[in-house]
């Protein structure tokens, strides 16, 4: 089995029809635009915002998700418009703002990035399965400041590539993880590492996934937590054992206001 090739043997149920769909969605992509035009896009030359950099700054860490919809719940905020909320993230003092790009499971696209791009002063992360070296030329090209590399849904190899690669281009890395065997997959490109507490078996979320892993991962290494984050308390005892950022979602976007949703737990601090 060549190492940079992704195969479903072993991926669990959540994730390979994901991947599955991503791949067309790549090529469909490639076809429409090559690397070259994506290089000669307004955005491809500017200098990106830190999220690395703004977490160690910060004293809350959040970073505030722009999602439509999921696998796992449906339509979170059905027909939310991109720019006037992450604006407004952005404006009520976000670290960051984490924007999908997935269409057929999350309801995003890369022009919700290109969108957001101008009203929003912090750092952007092009969240989705990023499966290939196309995807991070697409991450510079749009707008984004950082990129998600997902352990579950890569080779290591592949990971290794892609993270070199964005690192290339001046974006950052986040390498997600979800259990202490994924810890392996941290290299020199990987400027974040993330615990997604959400269990991609059984969909339960539980912050002890975080609890766990926090003093495995390297201490030089800014870590965050995703998912399942809802209350100051909870930021309060993951910034006790090490964390510095919040991947925060769907507590904001259920809500008819995201941003006042964000803006009232920050007035917690």
């Amino acid at each position: 089995m060549q190492p940079n090739k992704i195969t479903f043997t072993t991926m669990n149920s959540y994730l390979a029809p994901i991947i599955a769909n991503k791949r067309t969605e790549v090529d469909a992509h490639r076809q429409l635009t090559s690397i070259e035009q994506l290089e000669k896009s307004a955005d491809f030359g500017r200098k990106c915002w830190s999220l690395k950099a703004a977490l160690l700054r910060s004293a809350t860490g959040i970073i505030a998700e722009f999602k439509r919809k999921s696998p796992s719940r449906g339509w979170i905020h059905e027909g939310a418009k991109v720019r006037p909320i992450t604006a407004a993230y952005s404006r009520c003092g976000a670290t960051g703002i984490s924007i999908l790009t997935d269409e057929k499971f999350f309801g995003g696209t890369l022009a919700d990035v290109v969108s957001a791009r101008p009203a929003v002063h912090c750092p952007i992360l092009r969240k989705d399965f990023m499966i290939d070296e196309y995807q991070i030329f697409e991450a510079k090209s749009c707008g984004a400041d950082v990129v998600l590399l997902i352990a579950a849904a890569l080779p290591q190899k592949l990971c290794r590539t892609l993270a070199q690669l964005a690192h290339q281009l001046g974006l950052e890395t986040l390498l997600e993880i979800h259990a202490e065997q994924e810890l392996d997959y941290i290299s020199d490109d990987i400027d974040i590492v993330g615990v997604n507490n959400r269990n991609l078996t059984t969909f339960e979320v539980s912050t002890e996934a975080s609890l766990q892993l926090a003093a495995k991962i390297p201490a030089a290494m800014v870590k965050i937590s995703e998912s399942g984050i809802d209350s100051v308390p909870k930021i309060k005892e993951l910034q006790s054992v090490g964390y510095r950022g919040f991947l925060m979602g769907e507590v904001f976007m259920k809500n008819q206001n995201p941003d006042l949703a964000l803006s009232n737990l920050l007035s917690q601090f």
